[in-house]
């Protein structure tokens, strides 16, 4: 959930406001507000900070080597220096490339010194050479020219004492070909040696990531010292400044505490509608390990928004195994995952949120693959029959549809036509499903928040149309018979959001024709929606898309057609092997690039934005506080 805030203001003595400020980062528990100030020792901290992380990037591209020695002199200040050189090798690659560009002009026309044509230009001996075009060559007629050589697209010539009409001079290089090829070799041997001392000091990007890491915590202090307001009328020894920020609700005590301890006024208020406080999430342990998949893709919900971690989570989960969809590639996951948890619990003491996260979704997999029997795309006739027991007869392959059990009969018919393949047919059914959950649990939480409002009648009203695009889309991709209520829900949801979308207040008939203004957008929302359900069914087509290059690659490999002298069975065994391991590797790559295009989008687009109106416009809750806190 997300954790309220209150905004305070804090009000100091300002001949103490740089011990007010200590104590308050201490403290920990403020998020102060932003502003955009400066000053000349900002300035100077920031670019420094710059500097230092320019330094590191470059050091780090630098990867270190055994045969390399260490530098035997340490520069006062390594990040100049790393910098310096680096500018130093940039230079050196620049004239390399243009060395090794005026070398590809003149090869052609062999080793010559320019100073000698130049000498007989001053002794009266004018020489104007040419690269002329072949068909150009053949025009010239009577103008004289002594040819040097010549290839398939040009004639290498000279012309003495007057120049040739329409053609322009080959332009002399300021340096023979010996002097250019002899200067490259100098410039690449310099740009090596530059390297090699970057690589000396690579080992030094950790220190100038830790000291960029405390500069910015200097920053951080500067910036809320500048950002302090003063006030001006008042004498010397009484003027105070102030500056405000955000806390959680629950740590209100604590500063309240410190500001009784210190001196400090403090006033504590809720947010105005205008304040954009930073959003704090808390959730229990099991729940929290979704995080690192919001922190990778950089999305945190606005502070007005909504925690959609146990949810995201849940079906996250759900969206993951369906996309891999095999009970093995989610034992290798599974593999990897508990021996990277092993060695990094091992060194640090402590399972990372990813880590758990990862052994979760392997262990979704397993099960998914485990009742649709889906094991390295191995056909179901030739699973060992402990692995046959655990499939669903719903989604074996060798069993005929059957009647909806219990009260699902009563809603749902299977079609006139039974499907041909109805493990397939049971999978779409259980995407549109799963969507419909989805789509209607965000409407219910749209109606919670807006409740006592009547604008939640509008939620529900969509809500009730969803239900009725439902069976809509079923009844027209899977040729389910569609139940007679399903218009009125479509109709009577439709009419409900007209009539209270923009029940906010005032009068309530001038408030339904401001909804029916907005018809076109609105009837291109329900469109949107029944399109949104329908999207689901990718869940379906990218894990058969998978199941079918892995029969594919099964069936390349020749797995259970090898035979012949040992000498073919071992060679043809070897092959077979690699076939499988490159074929199934690169699938599972490429489901797991179809997990965030697909899986992650369900969640962020259909589910989170479409429906639930997010905007993830937040950002996260960073509070003033000492550096050691932050590495916590």
């Amino acid at each position: 959930m997300i954790e309220k805030m209150k905004k305070v203001s804090l009000v100091v003595m300002d001949k103490s406001k740089t011990a007010s400020l200590e104590k308050l980062r201490e403290i920990g528990i403020v998020h102060l507000e932003k502003k955009d100030v400066s000053s000349e020792k900002l300035v100077a901290m920031l670019e420094r900070k710059r500097i230092l992380e320019t330094a590191s990037g470059v050091l780090r591209s630098f990867a270190p080597k055994k045969n390399v020695p260490a530098p035997s002199q340490i520069p006062a200040d390594i990040a100049a220096f790393v910098l310096d050189l680096f500018e130093k090798r940039k230079m050196a690659q620049d004239a390399v490339f243009s060395n090794t560009k005026e070398i590809s002009r003149i090869e052609k026309w062999g080793g010559f010194e320019p100073e000698d044509i130049k000498y007989l230009s001053e002794k009266g001996v004018v020489l104007y050479p040419y690269e002329i075009p072949a068909a150009s060559y053949a025009a010239l007629g009577d103008q004289k020219v002594i040819v040097l050589g010549k290839d398939k697209a040009a004639v290498f010539c000279v012309a003495v004492g007057t120049p040739l009409e329409g053609e322009s001079p080959f332009v002399l290089p300021e340096k023979s070909l010996a002097d250019l090829q002899l200067a490259g070799t100098r410039l690449k041997f310099e740009v090596t040696a530059i390297e090699e001392k970057l690589t000396a000091f690579s080992s030094f990007s950790a220190k100038l990531d830790e000291e960029a890491a405390v500069l910015a915590h200097d920053i951080e202090f500067e910036t809320a010292q500048v950002s302090m307001d003063k006030a001006d009328d008042v004498p010397g020894p009484l003027t105070v400044s102030w500056i405000s920020g955000f806390v959680p609700a629950s740590e209100l005590g604590v500063l309240k505490r410190a500001s009784a301890e210190n001196g400090w006024a403090l006033y504590a208020c809720d947010p105005d509608t205008d304040d954009k406080p930073p959003t704090l999430t808390k959730n229990n342990a099991f729940v929290r390990i979704i995080k690192p998949l919001f922190d990778f893709l950089g999305t945190v919900p606005g502070y007005r928004e909504y925690d959609i971690s146990p949810s995201y989570l849940i079906f996250f989960c759900l969206f993951f195994a369906m996309i891999f969809g095999d009970a093995a590639y989610g034992s290798i996951i599974l593999l990897i995952v508990s021996i990277a948890g092993i060695s990094i619990k091992v060194k640090t003491g402590k399972l990372p949120d990813a880590i758990k996260l990862f052994g979760l979704l392997a262990l979704c997999t397993i099960g998914w693959g485990a009742v649709t029997g889906s094991w390295f795309a191995v056909p179901y006739e030739n699973l060992p029959a402990s692995l046959q027991a655990l499939v669903l007869p719903q989604f074996n392959v060798l069993v005929n549809l059957s009647e909806f059990p219990g009260i699902l009969a009563k809603l749902f018919k299977l079609p006139p036509e039974l499907p041909s393949n109805p493990a397939q047919w049971n999978i779409q059914f259980l995407c549109f499903t799963v969507a419909v959950i989805q789509l209607v649990y965000s409407h219910i939480k749209n109606i919670k928040k807006l409740l006592p409002s009547a604008v939640a009648l509008a939620q529900l009203g969509w809500l009730v149309m969803m239900i009725g695009l439902y069976f809509l889309v079923l009844f027209m991709l899977l040729k389910v018979p569609l139940p007679s209520f399903s218009v009125y829900f479509i109709g009577i949801g439709l009419g409900m959001y007209f009539v209270f979308a923009n029940q906010t207040g005032g009068n309530v008939i001038i408030n339904v024709f401001k909804s029916f203004s907005n018809f076109l957008p609105t009837f291109l929302n329900a469109v949107s929606s029944f399109a949104d359900i329908i999207s689901y069914i990718r869940l379906f087509a990218v894990g058969l898309a998978g199941s079918s290059i892995a029969q594919s690659f099964n069936a390349m490999s020749g797995v259970g057609g090898i035979n012949g002298t040992i000498a073919d069975v071992a060679l043809k065994t070897f092959a077979a092997v690699l076939i499988l391991v490159f074929g199934h590797s690169l699938n599972m790559v490429m489901n797991a690039l179809s997990v965030v295009v697909h899986g992650v989008r369900l969640n962020l687009l259909e589910y989170a934005g479409n429906h639930l109106g997010m905007e993830w416009s937040g950002y996260a809750y960073k509070p003033f506080a000492l550096l050691r806190k932050d590495k916590k």
